[in-house]
């Protein structure tokens, strides 16, 4: 029999905000192939008036909260602590890189869900949740003084870098560039954090060497598409690399005065493993629960529903929505991201719209839930029609200098923008 991997302990400070005021303590333990955590709040938080439950899946009060996870897709850590942990292209760059260390150094240990917690870089993690030792020094991947997030003129070499992981050439310097740089923000695709011109983090995502379609330029196209019909947004642009379009997306959950914004998935909110079919009216049910503007967000929700279907973003799992703390406990949908037109998939939304009507697969189910979002039928309908004229202009947008792409691609996204919903839409508004 082969000897059970030694048992491993590792405790934290969680901390939170620019100010990095103390949370509680946060505990890791492996035994064998057995992961567990435990989260215990601070005295101090609990009694700061500004207080709030960091996570839906914890409750506000004394005493370590125990989690671990509920299937192998689940994480081992509570739901808003995973919600910083890397994505997957985040771990591909960690696991990689400790597997080229582990040919120089035989007897290092295997990687940790912990190890792959702490390798996010402080200052780029997601939302407010910072990660500290005992004497309150930041858990990071570089060495204090040192820039980890690179300002845009880099953004040419981190490319270099991620293409070389892409087809399985890295070198150790392009691991070690990448690292910290490309974690937790959601997705499989090459991307990394970077700092713009006025000092607003971003994040950078590149073309893929599997691409066949501008898949980059197709993003901003949404994400420009949702602000004209009337959904709040990421704002995105595209910058050019020589030939290479690299979509710059501006992180939400910081402020101008640079402070974090607590954040947390809809998956989290909902308390939903990943093995669930979850549901739109779920969500719906978490905004009226926990919602700052309830009315504002179940109508702005709606919309975006119209948007995914209408141009064939179908990517739309419960990581891909989530919610920004304003205070008091109360959190509000967050500006929408990661939305893509996908001109080579099914009509069928990922997450359901109810429990009864299963995945989102025409306009005429949308309009038959609309008054669960806060909507009559009347405001239902101007809604859709300012969707509908947006997504119908995206030729003109797809074409313009913001996006870029050329006539001879419009044929590849087409067929995500012109289908049958699309006529039905139209259909429904001229009744």
């Amino acid at each position: 029999m082969k000897s059970a991997t030694a048992s491993v302990r590792q405790q934290v400070e969680l901390r939170i905000g620019k100010a990095g005021t103390r949370v509680g303590q946060l505990i890791y333990v492996r035994q064998g192939r057995r992961e567990n955590t435990a989260l215990a709040y601070a005295e101090s938080w609990l009694s700061n008036p500004d207080r709030f439950n960091i996570s839906a899946d914890l409750q506000l009060g004394l005493g370590y909260q125990p989690h671990k996870a509920a299937t192998a897709q689940d994480s081992v850590f509570h739901g808003a602590i995973a919600d910083t942990a890397p994505d997957a292209w985040g771990r591909r760059v960690i696991a990689r890189d400790h597997a080229k260390r582990r040919k120089e150094h035989p007897r290092l240990a295997p990687l940790t869900e912990m190890d792959y917690l702490l390798a996010v870089d402080d200052f780029s993690r997601v939302g407010a949740l910072r990660l500290s030792d005992g004497d309150g020094c930041y858990l990071r991947t570089v060495e204090e003084g040192r820039r980890s997030t690179p300002p845009l003129i880099e953004l040419s070499r981190i490319f270099q870098a991620s293409q070389a992981l892409e087809r399985g050439q890295e070198t150790i310097a392009d691991l070690r560039y990448l690292q910290g740089k490309g974690t937790s923000l959601g997705g499989m695709r090459p991307k990394c954090s970077v700092v713009e011109e006025d000092g607003w983090l971003a994040i950078g995502k590149f073309p893929s060497v599997g691409d066949l379609r501008s898949v980059t330029r197709g993003e901003v196209l949404a994400l420009k598409l949702a602000r004209l019909a009337g959904i709040e947004a990421a704002q995105a642009r595209i910058v050019q690399l020589d030939n290479i379009p690299v979509a710059v997306i501006r992180r939400f959950d910081r402020s101008e005065s640079d402070a974090r914004v607590p954040y947390q998935s809809a998956a989290t909110l909902l308390q939903a493993s990943r093995a669930e079919e979850r549901s739109y009216t779920e969500i719906a049910d978490a905004i009226r629960r926990y919602g700052y503007a309830p009315t504002q967000d179940l109508q702005q929700l709606w919309r975006r529903l119209v948007l995914n279907l209408l141009i064939t973003n179908v990517d739309d799992h419960l990581q891909n929505h989530g919610f920004l703390h304003l205070g008091k406990g109360l959190w509000q949908l967050a500006p929408a991201f990661d939305i893509n037109p996908f001109p080579d998939k099914e009509l069928e939304s990922k997450t359901w719209l109810s429990e009864e009507d299963g995945p989102i697969t025409d306009v005429a189910m949308l309009l038959g839930r609309a008054e669960y979002f806060a909507l009559n039928q009347q405001q239902a309908l101007a809604a859709l029609a300012e969707v509908y004229a947006a997504v119908s202009n995206w030729r003109q947008i797809a074409l313009s200098s913001e996006v870029g792409l050329q006539p001879a691609e419009l044929g590849d996204f087409a067929p995500a923008f012109e289908h049958d919903q699309t006529e039905a839409a139209a259909v429904l508004l001229r009744q």
